[in-house]
């Protein structure tokens, strides 16, 4: 069983395992009241969605993307898509799993589309300021744990390497090793089989081992340890 591409420890989102059951428990019944917020039609239900959603689906759409320039097209019709059907989710997934779903899809949509027509990169500005973009502003200005581990060499050389990863495997590494999915969660998320999920990531993560061997010296830095696909 391969082990760990490098050694870097991510901190826990609250819906995660680790998590004590009273804090999860209310995590998730906070995500039940803005579903119902939201397919009542409370605008401030929009607001808050798009507020506590807007960047982790952007940070992990630039990342599935050959283009990360593009994203912010993708992002938007994310939303539009979860605006437009909220009204259907039964929260048979939890309200982040159903997003993300949402948002890979988007984005293998997106990619297969460029491949057929090739278009041209095109930026997108704000007309209320000037000298920025959308990207500019929906970039998050906060670092994240997987940027706190590592430097920007580092850092720089990891992504590169997933950038050339199969995209089936790239997106299951991504959605384990930094959105930090459980194996269940990235299954409802891909439509695929536990085994296979377990099969990609595992993949993923010894083309990746290949990819930065001799380019990546382990540090003190370096505490991100992704478990092996069990």
């Amino acid at each position: 069983m391969a082990e760990p591409i490098v050694d870097i420890e991510l901190e826990h989102a609250p819906e995660e395992a680790g998590v004590p059951p009273e804090e999860r428990e209310v995590y998730l019944e906070d995500d039940r009241h803005l579903v119902e917020r939201l397919q009542s039609g409370d605008q401030a239900a929009y607001e808050a969605l798009i507020a506590r959603f807007e960047r982790p689906v952007f940070n992990l759409i630039s990342r599935l993307l050959n283009d990360p320039d593009d994203a912010c097209d993708v992002v938007q019709e994310v939303f539009l898509k979860v605006f437009r059907n909220v009204s259907s989710f039964r929260a048979e997934s939890s309200l982040k799993t159903w997003m993300y779903r949402i948002a890979v899809n988007e984005a293998y949509n997106h990619r297969r589309w460029f491949v057929r027509h090739h278009r041209s990169e095109v930026g997108l500005e704000d007309q209320s300021e000037v000298g920025t973009t959308y990207h500019d502003r929906l970039a998050d200005p906060c670092r994240t744990p997987f940027d706190l581990a590592l430097g920007s060499e580092e850092r720089a050389l990891i992504e590169n390497a997933l950038d050339k990863l199969n995209p089936k495997f790239r997106t299951c590494v991504i959605l384990r090793d930094i959105e930090e999915l459980s194996y269940e969660e990235i299954a409802e998320v891909e439509g695929l089989s536990l085994g296979t999920v377990k099969s990609r990531i595992l993949r993923g993560r010894e083309a990746l081992r290949k990819a930065l061997a001799g380019r990546l010296e382990p540090g003190p830095a370096l505490n991100w340890t992704p478990q092996p696909a069990e």
